[in-house]
């Protein structure tokens, strides 16, 4: 259940007949962890959850409220879920005359991070209460790469020139297991530094080992490090810098987005940096922008219709033609060193 909660605050006040009530409450979790969010009637004198009217709305609150996601809705004996959190949230208690509110998030991950609002609305009383959501990060982040010329290109000395050449290294096993604990679901088959080759499924299906196996990770085993060709799993640390999408009043060629970071005091940025950005920091927007490989991504971290309406994602356009001024930029800057 929740690990570390701490109450912040809490206030009730009442206008009218109707009764407002809010608390805000902390927790802590690790990624992979079953939490509760805790919510209830502070009132056990009015009616029950049972009663005819009663509903009760989770939301999860963003800082621009068209950006909020809808977690759960229950009246009754009637519960929906939705979108990313359909299948993994739960009420406390199926009993529709207890007065808990509280929800169940299985397999937490640090997207999961954030304020959270529990509504029970029953006609007299309205209690509305807050709970923020901390799921520690990790310190890295893993992501599959392949390269301009297409997939299972690289052997293993190309494949550790390709994490290099993104400010990353080769990933481990235990970075992969991790990610896959985290949520990463791949059907390519990447080198590790052990020189194993593996990918992560979370859901099962044909074409990525079978739909009826377990998910986990894929072991293709040890391989040839120098005739074998297998895409990568890269691993970067936590950004030491601003990773930023660059405004511009038109679109750029791949040469002048470079350019436009350069001019900006920056650089054009890389895989691991966009990566690290979505994962670790929950960047998110809609523009395809160049990256420093000559690929074409954006990062979603909400997701929504016309972005990536099933999934928290990096996005890959592809690797298109470097004179087309069809994109925007994604620069990164450094944090600067000071010197002793």
């Amino acid at each position: 259940m929740f690990k570390h909660s701490q109450i912040l605050f809490g206030f009730t006040r009442i206008v009218g007949y109707i009764m407002f009530s809010s608390f805000a409450v902390r927790i802590l979790a690790s990624p992979g962890a079953n939490v509760t969010l805790p919510c209830a009637l502070l009132s056990k004198d009015t009616v029950h959850f049972g009663s005819i009217g009663i509903r009760i709305k989770w939301t999860k609150v963003a800082d621009d409220e068209a950006l909020n996601e809808d977690v759960l809705l229950s009246m009754g004996f009637h519960k929906k879920t939705y979108g990313r959190f359909d299948n993994r949230v739960f009420m406390e208690t199926e009993d529709p005359d207890s007065e808990d509110a509280s929800i169940t998030i299985i397999d937490v991950a640090p997207e999961d991070s954030g304020k959270y609002r529990c509504e029970i609305m029953n006609g007299m009383e309205d209690t509305v209460q807050d709970v923020t959501l901390e799921v520690q990060g990790y310190d890295g982040v893993v992501f599959p790469y392949s390269p301009n010329v297409g997939r299972y290109n690289l052997n293993f000395d190309a494949a550790v020139k390709a994490c290099t050449d993104q400010d990353a290294v080769v990933a481990s096993f235990d970075q992969l297991f991790e990610a896959w604990r985290g949520g990463l679901d791949w059907c390519n088959a990447g080198w590790l530094n052990d020189g194993t080759v593996q990918y992560p499924i979370t859901k099962p299906r044909e074409p990525c080992g079978g739909s009826n196996n377990r998910p986990g990770l894929r072991n293709y085993g040890q391989r040839d490090k120098q005739m074998s060709r297998y895409d990568v799993f890269c691993y970067a640390s936590a950004l030491e810098g601003d990773f930023y999408w660059l405004d511009q009043p038109n679109r750029l060629t791949f040469d002048e987005a470079v350019q436009a970071c350069l001019d900006d005091e920056a650089e054009i940025a890389k895989v691991s940096h966009i990566y690290a950005a979505w994962k670790l920091n929950s960047y998110d927007r809609c523009d395809a922008g160049w990256l420093a490989d000559g690929s074409v991504r954006y990062p979603i971290s909400r997701p929504r219709k016309n972005c990536s309406p099933t999934e928290a994602a990096v996005r890959f356009v592809g690797f298109p033609d470097k004179n087309q001024q069809s994109f925007g930029v994604y620069c990164f800057k450094a944090q600067k060193t000071v010197s002793r």
